[in-house]
């Protein structure tokens, strides 16, 4: 017999959330809510001025507000995607892009 999903409970300190996980058996928990989180913690000392035109720059606070970021942290994900894929293709000759 298949046991209660249960919802999670609200956790109101870092320290209440790790005993919870601890002492918790997740499978028992409906974590169907949760959205994958990614954690920045590399210092950014390093700006960028960047001049677009107003249309591009609507769709891409649209696409972050739809993810539930702010749009730099999109356009920062963005360009990360991008060099990660470039990264990992193969290249016949180093031409530094």
């Amino acid at each position: 017999m298949k046991s209660k999903i249960k919802s999670m409970p609200s956790l109101k300190s870092d320290a209440d959330a790790e005993q919870f996980v601890e002492t918790s058996d997740l499978s028992e928990f409906d974590l169907s809510g949760f959205k994958p989180m990614r954690f920045e913690f590399e210092s950014k000392k390093a700006a960028l001025n960047m001049r677009l035109p107003q249309n591009l720059l609507d769709a891409l606070k649209v696409k972050a507000r739809a993810q539930g970021i702010p749009y730099t942290r999109y356009v920062r994900m963005l360009l990360e995607k991008d060099l990660a894929i470039r990264d990992a293709a193969p290249r016949a000759e180093k031409t530094g892009f």
